[in-house]
């Protein structure tokens, strides 16, 4: 890490020390905007070779991405992780451009090319709910991290059969998780603070912290599915992974990776293989 982002973090730290000593819901209400703000917006491609772009309207903003091989005759949708974007999973793409799929591919709000400087996986979910209203039926998905949870949310509001397939790689599986990993990044240590975000999620969303969660969603999830998460996953640890794993789901086949973490487990050739494999 640079001492400029060091010294950065330091300087949010300590802002968060003092903010919780006067207001713990001043404090609450800014360590969860903090929380729905990618750090940075990476800068990303206009144009992907084999591509088109294509954009719709979402909550006032313009979500824009990439169309490629329009007349296959399936459609695989790629979902990007938090402070990602399309372009990362332009291989993946062009793999399955190669295998006669449509392949649509957006950068999420607050992302990339897209509008919006903070998002969540609700407006996340909505995002896809949209695509498929403009783009229509999608035949498969593959969802990296916080598309994990965002799919999840999405498919409570629309149809899918056992027929579709659906690729979880490092998927952010449990928002009670990503707070407290939050909470840790931010030395946030006050159970007053901790709970006054709790209530401004029930309160924004009409549903507690722990009801988003993909291991309460997946219970009434037919699609076939591919789960590959790393022992070594420090933004989204196994832990999670496993107590679905334990669910006993006859559709969701488990693999189990070492030494890739969180992102390496996306661009590693083997991985690739067995996702391609798979749709």
């Amino acid at each position: 890490m640079k001492l400029r982002q060091r010294l950065a973090i330091s300087y949010i730290q300590t802002k968060f020390k003092v903010l919780t000593i006067f207001s713990k819901k001043r404090a609450a209400q800014k360590m969860l905007q903090l929380f729905l703000t990618p750090l940075q917006k990476i800068v990303t491609k206009k144009d992907i070779n084999g591509s088109k772009s294509i954009h719709f309207a979402l909550n006032e903003k313009t979500i824009r991405g990439f169309e490629w091989n329009k007349t296959g005759n399936k459609t695989l949708l790629i979902l990007h992780g938090f402070g990602s974007a399309a372009f990362k999973f332009e291989e993946y793409a062009n793999l399955a451009a190669e295998k006669n799929y449509r392949v649509l591919a957006f950068d999420a709000p607050a992302h990339g090319l897209s509008d919006g400087k903070t998002t969540s996986a609700i407006e996340y979910g909505d995002a896809i709910v949209e695509i498929v209203k403009q783009f229509g039926t999608i035949d498969a998905f593959i969802c990296h991290s916080f598309g994990g949870i965002g799919l999840c949310l999405a498919l409570e509001k629309m149809q899918h059969t056992t027929q579709t397939k659906i690729v979880f790689i490092a998927p952010a599986t449990e928002t009670r998780t990503a707070l407290n990993k939050a909470f840790e990044f931010l030395q946030i240590k006050n159970k007053d603070v901790m709970n006054e975000v709790d209530k401004l999620i029930l309160e924004q969303t009409g549903h507690p912290t722990d009801w988003f969660s993909m291991r309460r969603i997946l219970k009434n999830v037919q699609a076939q599915i591919l789960w590959i998460h790393d022992e070594d996953d420090d933004i989204t640890p196994l832990s999670d992974a496993l107590n679905v794993k334990a669910d006993n789901h006859t559709n969701i086949n488990f693999v189990i990776t070492k030494g890739l973490g969180h992102q390496r487990i996306y661009r590693d050739e083997a991985v690739k293989k067995q996702v391609q494999l798979f749709l």
